[in-house]
């Protein structure tokens, strides 16, 4: 009776396994999806806002109309090609490295969105020119990467090092209020009390001499 309790049907079984496994590469893989295709389009989206407050067409036709005109072709812009990106890295199976992917993934959505836009000479030019941004922008987004974890790396390590010799909490000389130890305290209170015995025979002579 006991055993039959805890008896797990294969179906249960392969769902727990299932479930088990796949939700921290479903969890993965939905952040990867935000960081490379949502947030992207979104700053691009931002960005064309932006760029339509600048533009020259604001008071024509409107400064609202063409913010938005311009944050939606951002946004389409971008979001087809992190898309295709995405697409083709994970056709190739290669990381968000590859920068070949990225001029497969520039050509075709600029190719694809050009036709739209410009008919077949469109669809040259715009395939060209989304192959060498897009790769040139995740080209420099791969050096910044560099450059900030090594920066990250340097800074950790020198706090790392002030811990080591003691120093992490000594301010730097320029710095105007000083933290003074005991041998410095002593010497302070010394000078203080040195002070206010001049002060008083001072005082003392004044009285006697009036």
């Amino acid at each position: 009776m006991g055993s039959s309790d805890n008896h797990e049907t294969p179906d249960e079984g392969f769902n727990n396994t299932f479930h088990h496994h796949s939700s921290p590469s479903s969890s993965s893989s939905r952040d990867g999806w935000k960081n490379r295709i949502f947030f992207p389009t979104l700053l691009a989206g931002v960005a064309g806002a932006g760029t339509g407050l600048i533009s020259k067409h604001r008071k024509s036709l409107g400064l609202a109309t063409v913010s938005a005109s311009y944050a939606a072709n951002f946004a389409i812009i971008t979001g087809c090609y992190c898309g295709a990106r995405e697409f083709v890295a994970a056709t190739r199976k290669t990381g968000p490295e590859d920068l070949l992917s990225s001029a497969i993934a520039g050509f075709g959505s600029g190719a694809l969105l050009g036709r739209f836009y410009g008919g077949q000479f469109g669809a040259i030019r715009y395939s060209v020119i989304f192959a060498v941004v897009g790769t040139t922008a995740d080209y420099s987004i791969l050096k910044l990467k560099d450059v900030w974890r090594d920066y990250s790396k340097t800074i950790y390590q020198d706090i790392e090092n002030l811990k080591k010799n003691e120093n992490w909490l000594r301010l730097p000389e320029w710095f105007p209020i000083k933290v003074l130890d005991e041998e410095q305290l002593a010497a302070k209170r010394a000078q203080e009390e040195k002070f206010i015995e001049q002060r008083a025979r001072i005082r003392s002579l004044r009285e006697e001499d009036s």
